[in-house]
């Protein structure tokens, strides 16, 4: 029999050493299964599942062709802090531990903290890897090196095999990271896996992603995200459902209407770049230059949205009472609670509305809250432009490798139901893997990799990670 397990709580609960399922399942000759009543699911939802369970057990018996594609893969996301961040997990080494993420489609590598020498001073007492305890690791003694906008991460390039949603890569080169600047990762996120391309890799490792789409293992070569909204809940709780992350199709139950596709532009192969060509604040057009000093990263790893000094400012312009923030503000503004401003954005295709729940960050006194664009500096081979979640949460956004592209579509009633529901919290688990690819990920130089990634970020600007769907094959 093959089942499809949903992931439930644990936030607390996750320790590096942990025994996952599949290795018990080698040990025993039966697995306890634990059941909980399902949750009411669409009719897509269901037909998604059933598919995957047909596919599965052709896989497993060898009654699929070598022509077919492989797989499908889909990860339920957990919402921390009220839209401050998404968290999840993938699962590392033999056996496999299961480790929570960030999950970036603005940068390319992937790296967790180094058990060795990573202490609760740096790392806050996060689980951390230990090649001691997986039989399959690999140390290229690689230095390694990555920079954001929030911090660093220092350490040696290790190899291993990396598990999501039922896909696998073994010799997948990642950073085990001894030197972690303060507050980059908060409890319990463990590392990031950088979704972006190679191109931009500081280990100039193939990305997890990449090494699956470029074998030919996804349905189709795209992933996509659905993100949930619980800002303006008065009593939502510190962790909530966040969503869904796609690879190797698109959930049709999440959007309605077409996909708006636009392509990469051309030579811009590095971060998920798009032009953005409109937008409007209360119904003024920003005036906005062509090509690329309008090109924007669409970064799930960002927060917010960042842009020109000089963009920013004229959108504050149409905010009647709007003001210059000045400290911890430097580079925000402010405007008044009760004002209630609408924000359209286009990049290329069609144009798209930004909630007022999502332009407005938090309440900064009594009548002052801070606005979700910001001001950043320009500078190497960053976009003008850094769009996260604030948009994203209001889109079905699909990352397409084949054509380069990003596509937009209208959420469906049934992800907008999603925002501030009241269903339980997804969380990690480990299963079989039902696609594997092999020794695709590898070192291309020997000299040290170090990254000019510099995101833009703040204090205000938090993480994305998602949590694990696996198969459990008995």
């Amino acid at each position: 029999m093959v089942y499809l397990i949903p992931l439930l709580s644990l936030v607390a609960t996750v320790h590096a050493a942990a025994t996952p399922r599949a290795s018990t399942r080698a040990s025993r000759d039966s697995v306890e299964l634990l059941r909980r009543i399902p949750a009411a699911k669409s009719y897509d939802e269901v037909g998604a599942w059933a598919r995957q369970n047909k596919l599965s057990v052709e896989a497993k018996y060898g009654m699929r062709t070598m022509n077919e594609k492989r797989s499908t893969g889909t990860n339920l996301l957990v919402n921390q802090g009220l839209d401050s961040s998404f968290y999840g997990s993938l699962a590392v080494g033999t056996p496999a531990v299961s480790y929570n993420v960030v999950l970036d489609t603005g940068s390319a590598d992937m790296w967790l903290a180094d058990s060795s020498s990573c202490g609760t001073s740096r790392c806050g007492g996060i689980p951390t890897f230990a090649t001691s305890e997986s039989s399959s690791v690999k140390d290229t003694k690689t230095p390694f090196s990555i920079v954001y906008g929030s911090g660093f991460a220092s350490g040696r390039l290790v190899s291993d095999t990396v598990q999501m949603a039922g896909f696998s890569v073994s010799n997948q080169v990642f950073g085990l990271c001894n030197n972690v600047s303060q507050d980059l990762l908060s409890y319990p996120v463990s590392g990031l896996l950088g979704l972006a391309f190679q191109t931009i890799a500081a280990s100039e490792a193939t990305p997890f992603w990449e090494a699956l789409v470029k074998d030919g293992t996804w349905d189709s070569p795209l992933m996509a995200f659905q993100l949930t909204r619980y800002a303006n809940m008065t009593r939502g709780k510190s962790l909530e459902p966040g969503g869904s992350f796609t690879m190797g199709f698109v959930n049709s139950s999440l959007y309605t209407g077409d996909i708006d596709y636009n392509n990469i532009p051309s030579g811009q192969g590095t971060y998920w770049v798009q032009e953005m060509t409109s937008l409007t604040v209360q119904g003024n057009s920003i005036s906005l230059p062509s090509g690329s000093q309008s090109y924007a990263a669409i970064d799930t790893g960002t927060t917010l949205i960042g842009g020109p000094p000089s963009a920013i400012a004229s959108i504050y312009a149409q905010i009647e009472g709007s003001r210059v923030g000045t400290g911890d503000y430097e580079g925000y503004y402010l405007y008044p609670c009760k004002t209630i401003v609408d924000v359209t954005v286009a990049f290329g295709g069609r144009s798209w509305p930004i909630s007022n729940a999502d332009f407005q960050v938090d309440q900064a006194s009594s009548t002052l809250c801070v606005g979700a664009f910001f001001a950043i500096s320009g500078g190497g081979s960053a976009p003008a432009w850094i769009v996260g979640d604030t948009f994203l949460k209001n889109v079905y956004s699909v990352y397409r490798y084949n054509p380069p592209s990003v596509g937009f579509a209208q959420l469906s009633a049934y992800s907008l139901s999603l925002n501030g529901a009241n269903d339980p919290i997804p969380t990690p688990t480990i299963g079989s893997v039902a696609a594997t690819v092999s020794a695709t990920s590898l070192v291309k130089g020997k000299n040290a990799a170090v990254s000019s990634h510099i995101r833009a970020e703040s204090t205000l600007t938090v993480v994305i990670s998602i949590t694990t769907i696996a198969l459990f094959l008995l």
